[in-house]
């Protein structure tokens, strides 16, 4: 310590005398702007690492036969799934005489189970994947699209006064594309 107060001395033995500092060195001045400051430029992905938009998908998409046999597969199972749900809807609502609204409900339940099967080991052949989770997914979409054909329903036989099995049918047929645009991008990635 100096006379004159504090220094410090640095390792190659000069002294600093930090009482004789200007003020100027001491404060600190941020220039005060009323622009808004510009971002940094957005750098963008290589083309190989930029996500497709949703139109370039389904244009490559469509061009490959394995797409196409996959959603014959689909449909197939679909149409055994579709009967197995008219079959079961058609036995609460004119043999167990159930309401029509609980019937297509334990109808839906059925025939899920049906097709979550056979389009885990058929039509996707997704069997290396974990099963309780392709089958929360495959349940999530069923229920989405079961919500969409469970209104069909009521409308058509509230509103337009169709028989029960025929606007079952009509229904059930109705929420296919959304079920399997459901599956195929989500369930089973295939």
């Amino acid at each position: 310590m100096t006379a004159d107060g504090p220094t410090l001395a640095r390792s190659y033995g000069v002294p600093v005398d930090f009482t004789r500092m200007p003020e100027e060195a001491t404060t600190v001045e941020f220039p005060i702007s009323t622009q808004t400051p510009t971002p940094p430029p957005v750098r963008e992905l290589p083309a190989a690492h930029r996500p497709l938009k949703l139109h370039v998908r389904v244009r490559h998409g469509v061009r490959r036969p394995h797409n196409w046999l996959q959603l014959v597969r689909f449909g197939a199972v679909g149409a055994s799934g579709y009967v197995v749900n008219l079959v079961v809807f058609a036995v609460c609502v004119h043999i167990l005489r159930m309401d029509y609204r609980i019937a297509a409900v334990i109808a839906w339940i059925v025939s899920v189970l049906n097709n979550f099967w056979f389009n885990r080991h058929w039509t996707f052949g997704a069997k290396e994947a974990h099963p309780v989770r392709q089958g929360v997914r495959f349940f999530t979409v069923s229920l989405l699209a079961f919500g969409f054909t469970y209104a069909v329903l009521i409308v058509l036989v509230k509103d337009v006064g169709l028989t029960k099995v025929l606007a079952q049918a009509i229904a059930i047929a109705a929420g296919m594309p959304l079920n399997f645009v459901g599956q195929k991008l989500w369930s089973f990635k295939a």
